[in-house]
């Protein structure tokens, strides 16, 4: 099989494509849930609507699914990343003469993709958050991609930091994305400066009649680590600390310093005043903003479809910081796609990734179809021009810190989550923030 270098396609005609969801020699194939736990990046996409992909008969009841045996290159992606690439992927096929096999896995993704690879059964790309490297690396499961000094320059710059591991770029990206805050205008004309001032006119709104809360920050009953954590560092805390080549320290836990201790007492005050509920979850938040029950909303980009399907005059910002304290810096995620290290056609899944899924026409296409603002600058700037958000969305997250991702990550999401849920409660901040690092450290060492 000869590889040919994709020719240049008008971006009109991929989008087209997109609009059309028409033209590809893809199969789809949904697969049910492993047994093994999320990611922490679920947190930032499971509020996303889920697609409509069509439903084959899954080979077992449990675990990865069968790679299509009739493809020159299998893709493994979640169900509206999945969609989206079957809408693109025809020009590929045509100038190389080969079939494209997009697979959908209905959860569980990154699990399916560890288990399947180890086993010599897994795809040769898979589509993925960037904080996934850290356990697809230490697994062997992905290789790092091929982007030269020039290549490398055409991206966000946080986009790269986030594929960067160990010192490799690991994966192509093609979306960035972070929470801020999103306001009712009609409610809240003015941006509150402070997290301070943006309660008061919470509590105002409330007093009036106009509200029923103060602000939709979903913590539910086992808290938010990835919500919440622009409270936590604008108060000075910080998860892991970075070494001198700003890659993140496993053995520098922060969860027990004095920032961290200065954010539980925070999220404790928060919580007094009615301003973070554990009643208000990812299963809810949404309701309270759409319904017009509150100005003020923390949430990301996978919202924005429902805020504007309300017909609710908004604006986003970035979250404010309390009162004479530091920026609310959010997380921010990176979306990418990755060479399976056990891959069957490796020669073709490098072109793929390395020549055409790291182009102007597939970024914007994919951009349409996920709604995810694009990692490649001049995408950005194409799909800037025709939705104003997209820069506000950057500006609010330019100075966010990128997800870590290192294996001991995975560590920090529930002990986290529910130290932040107990305090909202009325728990004593400082014993129990000491309690959930200690917990942290102990799964960490083991």
């Amino acid at each position: 099989m000869k590889l040919r270098k994709f020719p240049a396609v008008a971006a009109a005609t991929v989008l087209t494509m997109v609009l059309a969801a028409c033209g590809s020699s893809t199969t789809t194939t949904t697969t049910p849930a492993s047994s093994a736990g999320t990611t922490a990046s679920a947190a930032s996409t499971d509020t996303a609507a889920e697609s409509s992909a069509p439903v084959e008969p899954a080979t077992s009841v449990s675990g990865p699914p069968a790679v299509d045996p009739n493809a020159d290159l299998v893709i493994w992606a979640d169900d509206k990343a999945s969609k989206a690439l079957t809408t693109v992927i025809k020009p590929f096929e045509d100038a190389n003469g080969v079939t494209v096999s997009v697979q959908t896995i209905g959860s569980e993704l990154q699990t399916n993709f560890v288990t399947a690879s180890q086993a010599g059964q897994g795809p040769d790309l898979v589509l993925g958050a960037h904080d996934w490297i850290g356990n697809l690396v230490q697994n062997g499961t992905i290789e790092p991609v091929q982007l030269d000094a020039a290549a490398q320059k055409l991206y966000n710059p946080l986009a790269l930091t986030g594929v960067t591991y160990n010192g490799q770029i690991y994966g192509v990206p093609f979306a960035v994305e972070n929470i801020f805050l999103v306001r009712n205008t009609e409610m809240a004309p003015d941006l509150p400066a402070t997290m301070e001032a943006l309660v008061a006119k919470g509590k105002e709104l409330v007093a009036a009649g106009t509200a029923s809360e103060i602000m939709a920050l979903q913590v539910g009953a086992k808290g938010d680590a990835y919500h919440s954590y622009p409270l936590y560092t604008s108060a000075g805390g910080y998860l892991f600390g970075k070494n001198a080549d700003g890659s993140y320290n496993k053995d520098d836990l922060g969860m027990d310093k004095d920032g961290a201790i200065a954010a539980a007492k925070k999220f404790g005050e928060l919580g007094a005043a009615g301003a973070l509920k554990t009643s208000i979850g990812g299963d809810n938040v949404s309701t309270f903003f759409t319904g017009k029950k509150t100005a003020f909303w923390v949430t990301g980009p996978w919202n924005l479809a429902d805020i504007k399907k309300a017909g609710i005059k908004y604006e986003i910002s970035a979250i404010p910081p309390f009162d004479g304290m530091a920026e609310a810096r959010p997380f921010v995620g990176v979306q990418a796609m990755y060479v399976a290290a056990k891959g069957t056609h490796k020669a073709l899944a490098e072109e793929f990734a390395s020549n055409y899924f790291g182009t102007d026409e597939v970024a914007t296409a994919l951009y349409a179809a996920l709604g995810r603002p694009p990692a490649l600058l001049s995408a950005v700037a194409a799909v800037s021009a025709t939705d104003p958000d997209i820069a506000k969305e950057a500006e609010a997250g330019k100075n966010g810190d990128i997800l870590p991702a290192i294996p001991e990550m995975a560590q920090i999401w529930d002990p986290f989550g529910n130290a932040e849920a107990a305090i909202v409660g009325g728990a004593d901040p400082t014993s129990t923030m000491q309690s959930a690092a200690a917990q942290v450290k102990a799964a960490i060492t083991k």
